[in-house]
């Protein structure tokens, strides 16, 4: 008694450690859950979008329910109704016996258990399908219907996917609910097998055949609903239903839902008179009418009948899909027109287009990010993003095309003595104002030309609020704020003249930009959240402090409006003097009835699409315009496409979170831009159906393709570089840095210019080239040309200029050749006398890049424009701009300048001026002298008319006989390889070499 009284002693007090314990682990996991469903709801309050989230939570927690409930009642009433009703004097095996000895002590936790975890999983499975639910109930007409069954679109969209959820769901509980009740009919012996024959009790017969007839009637719900979805499926040639499916496959699954319906009618039959064979035959047959009917039968349709004749068979449902396809992404009202460009420059071609002319942008945003940074990032906590950002701003009464960057906070660029967390969170909180340039200028050293510089900035923008607490690259989190009094902590920007701080100037956020710490519960659950101490032990921590995050303006954007699509790219504009971040919102579906499928990601990378993504669409709309405060981080959302009913369906479920058009700013419109990711999926699609007639679609033998980045060389359409910069040879074997996209087709570019047939207005423009297969002979000619008007501003507060969004594309005649992209690329870089300008300018471990080429219709034909930067390969170096190549037909030209490049161009006299006129004849830092004008039809490809040098040198004899023996020793090497005179061949390079040297000392005494 003794000993077991000790032992039980011993023992006693481990139930409740080990119950302590768990309590503890949940108290720890239920005070992490709530912390983030706290802070969550803090943050969307602060912004005024709490509906949202309340809204999205109540929607998600009662799909759970449902899910829950939905699975969990029928799985439990099917286990219980078998227990209930088994035999009670059923003589079972001895293994049966074994098992229900097993799970006889088991029996309610099982009977509860089971349910219960099924209907967890349902619930959490259901839970996301939330927004699909909600869009059902506040489904919004599309005003078209579809032109197989005349069924409104909205039926496609926001209907049809409901009911296929619900008896998709419905399906996996009767199912389910079926396989456990046969478990439990077979446990307890209302179910028995012996030899070739089947015993089943009268309970379990009624059961088992009542949960048959509604999975096969489901079934047949089902089949009736598949019907609707074939005009939504991808095919081999269209998505939507083609000749096969509509006189085939959709009748087809009429009937088969028919037979389902009878079939599940003979199961019930089966449950009152006991007999399963009609109902196994049936069921039997319903096997063989699917095979027959769903298979065999629209196999022999589209081989003896549609394949030999599929153009006449298939013309009515292309027209279908080249119509539904075009209204679907916007692009049914483009304009077409023909343009017969010419290839001849002459003397004053320009003169009609002056205006274009001289907004031509040089400053390659794409390449100045380092430029930038070397001229305006000031310290090493700021920096410029990789890729700055084009924007047009009112200087002196004129527009101007510029390039534009926020400066941004970098805690990566804080040295290891800086980067502590003190720092991090409470001292390091925020850029300072933005760098722009005019995007058509350059000095005459080839830096840009800025409207706004400095720190804090100041030029043409005028005052605005510089401090950028919400960026691109702010921090996780800081915790800013303090009562009025307090030593500031914040450092502001580097000031030079408070010593104090050292040369830094300091500040205080005073907006209201984020929820509270002050009291000691927000600073527990933001401690959890951001799990630092910092955020609950810190004296910087005070009773103003307000904690900032998920600042990026995109997830901002995203995350109060979770029914868009959001834009790849957030720019910044100032708008009533502040920083405001302007970011486009889609909204998308991809049940379009016959409206062709693609994956988003791919049309917006430029990369090859595949059918497996998961992010398909075949409807799209530029729906939303949204802005976020580079300040207070306040989200502004305008319903920017009235008219889309998808939105307007969003607009029922959070009423108040979308404001109207009619409240935005005049000066915000004025800097409302077409959006770069929806042009890319237009133009995508631009590319095959810009055909209307069925016959040509299905030929082929009009389609196009978006052009391969041509400062990207030696890729295909399959395996494109995705790097920034690569490597080409030009014609003296030199290799020279090319700046290339991360996507492998040429990116659209913002220029302000007159397309043909209009007034001038800032556009958005893209190229095609005929869609030829990867490895072919390809014909790299300009076959089209489309510009988006992207002017919405000037029409006052509120109001949309009419001409937004207009699409015009620009078709070229069959028989005309005129130069794409790649091959004016392949002409510069071919050519010799470029190519010994380049030597030149690489001299002393110099790299030149090539920066956009840009593709003007101007002149009767295309001009062709590309800036050339040289980079010194030292540290700190940023390129300059130093020389620009432009083309016209199969001329090219090579000066200091683009105005001096026109000119020369266009035979002395272009007829306009350019942007970068006043920085004619002040030469580079190289020295580097102009080609002039070339012709790169002729034998030598050099044709050098003299042209202007580079130091305001104009006759340098010196220099262009040294060009002249470096170009006579290329051609003689040429030839020494081609005669394989390895002899021959080193003496031309001895002497090519000597002739460069020659012209560096002749350009280096001018």
């Amino acid at each position: 008694m003794t000993t077991t009284s000790s032992t039980s002693g011993r023992r006693s007090p481990r139930v409740p450690i080990v119950v302590t314990i768990i309590v503890l682990a949940a108290l720890v996991i239920g005070f992490f859950i709530f912390a983030s469903l706290y802070t969550d709801y803090a943050w969307f309050a602060q912004l005024g979008f709490q509906q949202v989230l309340t809204t999205r939570w109540i929607a998600g927690t009662l799909m759970f329910l449902a899910g829950f409930l939905g699975m969990a009642i029928p799985v439990f009433l099917s286990i219980g109704l078998a227990f209930r009703y088994r035999p009670v004097y059923a003589k079972l095996n001895s293994q049966l016996d074994r098992y229900q000895q097993v799970i006889e002590p088991l029996r309610r936790a099982v009977m509860i258990g089971i349910p219960v975890v099924l209907g967890i999983f349902a619930g959490l499975s259901t839970s996301g399908r939330w927004s699909m639910v909600l869009e059902y109930f506040n489904r919004t007409p599309f005003g078209k219907t579809d032109p197989q069954f005349g069924l409104d679109i909205g039926f496609y969209v926001f209907e049809l996917p409901f009911w296929r959820s619900i008896v998709a769901y419905s399906s996996a509980v009767v199912l389910i609910a079926g396989l456990a009740a046969l478990a439990a009919c077979y446990l307890y012996g209302a179910l028995r097998f012996g030899g070739r024959e089947v015993r089943i009790s009268r309970a379990a017969r009624i059961q088992l055949a009542v949960t048959a007839a509604l999975y096969i009637a489901l079934q047949a719900v089902s089949l009736w609903l598949d019907q609707y979805a074939a005009l939504t499926k991808s095919n081999s040639l269209i998505t939507g239903a083609q000749y096969t499916e509509v006189n085939a496959v959709i009748p087809g699954r009429e009937i088969m839902a028919g037979i389902a319906a009878i079939v599940a009618i003979l199961f019930i039959v089966t449950a009152v008179i006991g007999r399963w064979r009609i109902s196994i035959v049936g069921t039997g047959l319903l096997l063989v009418a699917a095979i027959v009917i769903e298979g065999i039968y629209p196999w022999i349709v589209q081989r003896l009948q549609v394949k030999p004749s599929e153009r006449t068979y298939e013309s009515a449902y292309i027209e279908r899909n080249i119509k539904a396809t075009r209204d679907a992404y916007g692009v049914s009202d483009v304009k077409e027109q023909n343009y017969d460009a010419t290839t001849e420059a002459s003397s004053g071609a320009l003169a009609q287009d002056a205006q274009t002319t001289a907004n031509i942008r040089l400053i390659d945003p794409k390449i100045v990010s380092d430029t930038f940074s070397q001229l305006q990032q000031y310290r090493q906590y700021y920096q410029f993003p990789d890729e700055l950002d084009v924007d047009r701003y009112d200087v002196k009464g004129e527009t101007e095309d510029t390039v534009i960057a926020v400066r941004d906070i970098d805690l990566d660029g804080l040295s290891s003595a800086a980067n502590t967390q003190y720092n991090r969170a409470f001292v390091y909180t925020h850029g300072y104002g933005v760098t722009a340039a005019f995007g058509n200028q350059r000095a005459s050293d080839g830096k840009p030309v800025f409207l706004e510089s400095g720190i804090p900035s100041n030029g043409a923008l005028g005052d605005f609020q510089q401090r950028v607490y919400f960026g691109e690259t702010s921090p996780a989190y800081s915790i800013v704020g303090a009562p009025k009094g307090s030593k500031d902590v914040e450092l502001d920007y580097p000031s030079g003249s408070d010593d104090d701080n050292g040369g830094n100037a300091t500040t205080t956020y005073s907006g209201d930009g984020g929820p509270s710490v002050g009291n000691f519960f927000n600073r527990l659950v933001y401690a959890a959240k951001f799990q630092s101490e910092q955020v609950l032990l810190s004296d910087a921590v005070n009773k103003d402090s307000q904690i900032l995050y998920d600042r990026d303006p995109i997830t901002r954007v995203q995350k109060v409006a979770p029914y868009l699509t959001v834009d790849s790219d957030a720019y910044p504009a100032i708008v009533d003097h502040r920083i405001q971040w302007v970011v486009d919102g889609y909204t998308t579906s991809d049940a379009y009835p016959y409206s062709q499928s693609q994956s988003l990601s791919d049309s917006i990378a430029g990369s090859e699409s595949s059918a497996y993504r998961t992010d398909q669409v075949n409807y799209i709309r530029n729906s939303v315009k949204a802005t976020v405060d580079a300040y207070t981080g306040k989200v502004t959302l305008y319903a920017w496409d009235t008219k889309d009913p998808v939105l307007k369906t969003w607009e029922k479920i959070f009423p108040t979170s979308v404001k109207s058009v009619s409240s935005m700013s005049a000066e915000l419109l004025d800097h409302v831009r077409y959006p770069t990711d929806l042009f890319k999926v237009q133009r995508s699609i631009l590319g095959t159906y810009h055909v209307t007639n069925a016959n040509s679609f299905y030929s082929g033998d009009d389609a196009w393709n978006t052009p391969q980045e041509p400062t990207t060389t030696g890729s295909t359409d399959t395996d494109a570089s995705a790097a920034d910069t690569s490597t080409t040879t030009n014609a003296l074997g030199a290799q020279t840095t090319t700046t290339a996209s991360k996507a492998n087709l040429q990116d659209p570019y913002y220029l302000t210019m007159k397309v043909p047939g209009q007034e001038t207005a800032y556009n958005l423009y893209t190229t095609y080239i005929p869609q030829q297969s990867a490895g072919a002979n390809n014909r790299n000619v300009l076959t089209g040309y489309l510009a988006a008007d992207s002017d919405a501003g000037g029409a006052g507060k509120g109001k949309k200029a009419s001409g937004y969004g207009k699409l015009t594309l620009l078709t070229m005649p069959k028989t005309d050749n005129i130069p794409g992209p790649a091959q004016v690329q392949n002409l510069f870089n071919s050519d010799t006398t470029v190519s010994q300008e380049l030597n030149i300018l690489k001299r002393g471990n110099s790299t030149v890049k090539q920066g956009n080429l840009l593709t003007l219709p101007v002149g009767g034909g295309f001009l062709y424009v590309q800036p050339v930067y040289v980079q010194s390969t030292s540290s700190g170096s940023y390129p300059l701009l130093q020389k620009v190549l432009v083309a016209f037909g199969d001329k090219i030209a090579f000066e200091d300048t683009l105005d001096e490049a026109l000119n020369s161009l266009f035979g002395g006299d272009s007829g306009a001026a350019a942007g970068d006129s006043d920085a004619s004849g002040s030469g580079s830092d190289s020295g580097s002298s102009g080609s002039g004008s070339s012709d790169s039809g002729s034998d030598s490809g050099s044709g050098s008319t003299g042209g202007s040098t580079g130091s305001g040198t104009t006759d340098n004899d010196a220099l262009q006989q040294a060009l002249s023996d470096a170009n006579d020793a290329l051609q003689d090497r040429q030839q020494a390889y081609a005669d394989n005179d390895l002899v021959a061949a080193a003496e031309a390079d001895k002497r090519l070499q000597e002739a460069i040297e020659a012209a560096t000392a002749a350009e280096d005494g001018s």
